[in-house]
């Protein structure tokens, strides 16, 4: 299949927008079973579906279409209150989530044509819907709407065959005028006209309006008929059969019930400018052009007589019986979804992520050329090249914020992704956790955000697996029977914290400590801080476990996971309490692009210290050979730069320390110079300094001179554990 070129154009767009509507129909299924009032989820789930389909439709891909139409049905008798919301159900309705990703995603990689592999897939998902779909149809629509209430009598007649209901979409009611025998109209030659336009598969003939024999008009006609038809023509085509007949007649075409959430797909799936109530409905084909005339006309005619708010045409439409409550009920929520979508999107345009990256990169280039233009200025002693530089240096700090800004992204669409995860492993592990969510609106990042996410979910994993005990042991200890894991995000100190939180058992320390023994990786005695013993747990192929799971036991992953972090600049750090449970604290930077630093010198190196972690600067006291220095009361211990990275060239006269703090610790850096605040673009080492402790990348001046940029939570943590030569 071959899309044409407008259809190719906006082909992407169906596919972002179908993917962001999957992702939110899992999230609110996964809700569902936890919320009272359901209704207004269950009709997002509902509508999203529709909008697939719909799309999917004019896109061709009729086997995205037929699959996301059994779903949708369900969806229907859902939200008719013909089902109700079970864990089972939702189950079911998950896999089919997964399944319409895997035909999204083959319509990303180019593949338009139904694959029959996955096709099978989809099929075995579709014998799981069958039995929430065996309803008795019995009280369709010729039940639904009988012919005595369209004519004001309240007895019911006859209703047609299930079978005949099922097997056609239009039903038609048709009550000719009286005088149609005379004027020369045969009702049944126009029934049999009709039967050309399709199969007539059900048929009933009521007699309402016939007299007694003795009264009765040989000439006139009494009867009327209501017919179910099977038909590929539109409405208009099925209304222009009785033309000649329609004055004095009762002639009602609608879909039958079973179909309206067909056109209700239809309706939602218009993406129409400005689109009117009249015109959803009649391009979605459930009113003609001539009974939105006449709904018009009417309306007209009341805001003449009567107030405005009388005057709605959906109301009218209604009332005319040309067309049902929930046809008209999903014109209006598609309007006013249009609306909204318009607003959204005159203030929203997407980007392409590669596009935010080049930009960044151009912002990084810009940032260097100011700094080489602003030392131009201070060697030559242009106050006025310095002055006009100032100014530069200033928008180009606004031109970055901004640009960083548009590559934030909440830490919540990871979060949102561990609802599922939950479900399933909490299932297989025969456990009952629920998680709790917090923070999620904190922002980073997007290329943090991409990298994070398998890290998240071994641990994530690990805690569901370790962590959180079974239910007879909770009891035991007094705990409720549902294990809590919580994840958290928020920002501290110019970074972001994640952290993964359960109300488990703790960490063993003894054990963890006799295994690092019998590993090799202890000496027997070794004394350890809390720190150091909880670390272990990250040393490759370390594992604690009596048993081997298919999550987790073998110690693989947990050193993956620190590497990882550790990529990103980041830190763990692990408070667990024997019985009550355990934290594990993330601390990554907000970006990987540009940060404020502050350039100190050290002999013929430069370096660069993170702002954010700059307390102040002091100078060194003269001739102190000692490794601390007494700060306002508090004792504060030295890393020497020259010593840490061996540089070499002449020590200056008077020496500076700058005090730099992380969660807590503190600590000077001695240095020779000061040279003040600048913009620093962080450029990766790359493997062959990997085993540098210290630095976190390194960045060019202005002067074209590499600095390497200090690592300074690293730094902190190896001089309390006594590992920094001072």
């Amino acid at each position: 299949m071959k899309l044409d070129k407008d259809m190719e154009e906006v082909l992407p767009t169906f596919i972002i927008e179908s993917i962001e509507l999957l992702q939110g129909m899992e999230s609110d299924l996964m809700a569902l079973e936890n919320i009272e009032d359901t209704e207004e989820t269950i009709n997002t789930i509902f509508r999203a579906a529709h909008t697939i389909k719909g799309s999917a439709g004019l896109f061709g891909l009729d086997h995205i279409v037929r699959f996301t139409h059994a779903v949708e049905s369900v969806l229907d008798l859902l939200r008719n209150g013909k089902l109700s919301v079970t864990w089972e159900l939702v189950a079911v309705l998950l896999p089919c989530c997964d399944h319409l990703n895997s035909l999204i995603g083959d319509v990303a990689n180019g593949n338009l044509e139904e694959n029959q592999e996955v096709t099978e897939c989809g099929n075995r998902l579709l014998d799981t819907l069958q039995p929430y779909l065996k309803l008795d149809l019995k009280t369709s629509a010729a039940t639904q709407i009988s012919v005595a209430a369209l004519h004001g009598n309240a007895e019911r007649i006859e209703t047609i065959a299930s079978n005949a209901i099922e097997s056609g979409n239009w039903h038609l009611f048709l009550q000719f005028n009286g005088n149609c025998l005379r004027d020369g109209m045969e009702p049944l030659s126009l029934i049999h006209y009709l039967s050309t336009l399709g199969d007539i598969v059900g048929l009933t003939t009521f007699y309402d309006a016939m007299p007694d024999a003795k009264s009765m008009d040989p000439e006139s006609n009494y009867l009327g008929f209501e017919i179910i038809l099977k038909s590929d023509a539109n409405k208009e085509t099925i209304e222009s059969v009785f033309d000649f007949i329609r004055d004095g007649s009762q002639i009602h075409i609608l879909p039958l019930e079973n179909r309206i959430p067909y056109y209700v797909g239809l309706i939602e799936s218009l993406t129409e400018d400005n689109a009117k109530l009249g015109e959803l409905l009649l391009k979605s084909g459930v009113i003609t052009q001539r009974e939105l005339e006449e709904g018009l006309n009417t309306q007209h005619t009341q805001i003449k007589d009567q107030p405005p708010p009388s005057a709605r045409i959906g109301e009218i439409l209604v009332g005319q019986r040309v067309v049902q409550q929930p046809l008209v009920n999903a014109a209006l929520e598609q309007q006013q979804q249009i609306k909204e979508k318009k607003a959204h999107e005159s203030q929203c345009i997407r980007v392409d992520a590669d596009l935010l990256d080049k930009l960044i990169d151009l912002v990084g280039e810009l940032v260097i050329s100011t700094a080489a233009a602003s030392l131009r200025g201070i060697q030559t002693g242009d106050v006025a090249l310095q002055e006009a530089n100032a100014g530069v240096i200033s928008l180009v700090e606004a031109v970055r914020d901004s640009a960083l800004q548009l590559r934030m992204m909440p830490i919540g669409t990871i979060f949102s992704r561990f609802q599922r995860v939950i479900r399933d492993v909490s299932r297989e592990l025969g456990k009952d956790i629920k998680l709790v969510i917090s923070g999620a609106d904190t922002e980073v990042d997007k290329s943090i955000v991409e990298k994070i996410g398998d890290p998240l979910l071994h641990l994530v994993r690990n805690a569901m697996d370790h962590g959180i005990e079974r239910a007879e042991l909770r009891a035991e200890r007094g705990k409720p029977a549902q294990g809590t894991l919580q994840l958290n995000a928020y920002h501290s100190s110019g970074n972001i914290v994640i952290e993964i939180s359960d109300d488990g058992g703790g960490l063993d320390r003894e054990k963890i400590y006799a295994k690092a023994v019998e590993r090799g990786l202890l000496p027997a005695g070794a004394v350890l801080s809390e720190q150091e013993l909880y670390a272990l747990i990250f040393e490759p192929g370390f594992s604690t476990a009596e048993h081997i799971s298919n999550l987790s036991g073998r110690g693989v992953g947990m050193d993956v996971v620190k590497r990882n972090i550790t990529e990103l600049r980041g830190i763990i750090y692990i408070d667990s309490m024997p019985g009550l449970g355990t934290t594990l604290r993330i601390h990554l930077p907000l970006t990987l692009a540009i940060i404020d630093g502050f350039l100190a010198g050290v002999g013929d190196a430069s370096f660069v210290i993170p702002l954010d972690k700059v307390v102040e600067c002091v100078a060194l006291p003269i001739d102190d050979n000692h490794d601390y220095m007494e700060l306002r009361g508090e004792v504060l211990p030295f890393i020497r730069l020259r010593q840490l990275f061996q540089k070499n060239g002449p020590v200056s006269r008077r020496q500076n320390v700058i005090v730099v703090e992380h969660l807590g610790l503190k600590a000077g850096l001695v240095v020779d110079r000061l040279m003040g605040e600048l913009q620093a673009v962080i450029k990766p080492l790359g493997k062959l300094f990997s085993h540098v402790q210290g630095v976190g990348g390194s960045t060019i001046l202005g002067s074209g001179e590499v600095a390497l940029i200090i690592d300074v939570p690293g730094l902190l943590r190896l001089q309390e554990q006594g590992q920094v030569s001072v």
